[in-house]
C-alpha cells in the first residue's frame, strides 16, 4: 500500500455522503457490489478500471472496496493517471459494517433487495 494514500473512516465517508460533500467509488466487481454496498456508492470495478472515466466535478472521489487493498491499488492509478482522488476508505465495506453503517444487500435466495446494519453479515 501507498506510505503517502489518504484514508478515511468510515464515519468520516458515511457524513460525506449524507452531506452530499463526495462522490463514493466502489472499485470490487459486479457480483460482490450487487450482493452488498455501500448505499450511494458507483461501481467502477478494478478489473476494467480507468481513471479517465471517473465522474469529475466539484466533488471529491473517495474510492472503497472490500478491505481497503483494492481501492488503494486503484488510488495508485489514479495518481500515476492524473486523476484527482481525495482519499480512500480504510478497511472497505468491511470497516464500513463493523461500524455499524447501513449496507444494502441482496438476498441470495429470493433476489430481494433490503437494508441491514451493524456487524453482523448474513451468509
Amino acid at each position: 500500500m501507498l506510505a503517502d494514500i489518504r484514508e478515511e473512516t468510515p464515519e468520516a465517508v458515511r457524513e460525506g455522503l449524507e452531506n452530499g460533500t463526495i462522490v463514493l467509488i466502489d472499485v470490487r466487481e459486479p457480483g460482490e457490489y450487487a450482493a452488498a454496498r455501500i448505499p450511494g456508492a458507483l461501481l467502477f470495478p478494478l478489473s476494467t478500471f480507468d481513471p479517465s472515466k471517473l465522474p469529475v466535478g466539484g466533488r471529491p472521489i473517495v474510492l472503497c472496496c472490500g478491505s481497503g487493498k483494492r481501492s488503494a491499488a486503484a488510488y495508485d492509478m489514479c495518481r500515476r493517471g492524473g486523476a484527482s482522488i481525495r482519499s480512500h476508505l480504510a478497511g472497505g465495506i468491511q470497516a464500513w459494517r463493523a461500524a455499524g453503517l447501513p449496507v444494502w444487500e441482496t438476498a441470495p435466495d429470493t433476489g430481494a433487495l433490503h437494508m441491514t446494519a451493524g456487524p453482523e453479515r448474513r451468509e
